[in-house]
């Protein structure tokens, strides 16, 4: 029972910083233009993104961001600012052509760094590696990177409910939320900044 309670321990908060149901609008207007093919190949490249920068972060994460000199706050100002300029560019701009050519690029950028493992998750890590150990976090590690995959996998349910109009005006509303999220990111970077100082 008390393994299951720090496994839940591990678990929950990772499944929190993740947030792939969540997230499920926001992946919709990242990949409104793409054919189900790319779509399919994107969720993989994505997922295998974040579990490597994941794994990397689960092992040597605190001496990276030493010999760096780097802090999650700077995790936080850097992904934020990736994000807004992605939401700005599929607000103004209807035509994707520039989106369509680089399509590889958008499953490692956003949907991989930052939208599945962003510095939420990233910290969430790092900090379950210190309190719960290696076993257990890597464990939850998995298990949330499955039900990534698993929740943008099957994305398209949603949008065979809501229909092609829908999906649309969804794709410009997440992108809207997306700057939110965006701009939340840097606030509280920045905010961890001046706390610092």
């Amino acid at each position: 029972m008390e393994t299951f309670d720090r496994f839940l321990s591990a678990f929950l908060p990772l499944f929190v910083a993740i947030d792939a149901i969540g997230m499920v609008g926001i992946y919709i207007s990242l990949t409104s233009d793409f054919t189900e093919s790319v779509k399919k190949r994107l969720v993989t490249e994505a997922t295998l993104t974040a579990l490597f920068v994941s794994v990397i972060f689960l092992f040597f994460g605190k001496m990276i961001f030493r010999l760096l000199g780097i802090s999650p706050d700077d995790f936080r100002v850097a992904g934020g600012i990736i994000l807004l300029i992605l939401a700005i560019s599929d607000i103004l701009f209807s035509n994707h052509e520039k989106r369509r050519s680089t399509d590889t690029a958008v499953g490692i950028v956003p949907i991989g760094i930052p939208l599945i493992m962003g510095p939420a998750a990233l910290t969430t890590i790092l900090i379950s590696t210190e309190t719960l150990g290696f076993p257990l976090t890597l464990i939850s590690l998995l298990l949330n990177l499955a039900i990534a995959w698993f929740v943008f996998r099957n994305a398209n349910w949603f949008v065979r409910m809501i229909g092609e109009a829908g999906t649309k005006a969804l794709a410009k509303v997440m992108a809207l939320f997306l700057a939110a999220i965006a701009v939340m990111m840097i606030r509280v970077g920045i905010t961890g900044f001046l706390e610092k100082i």
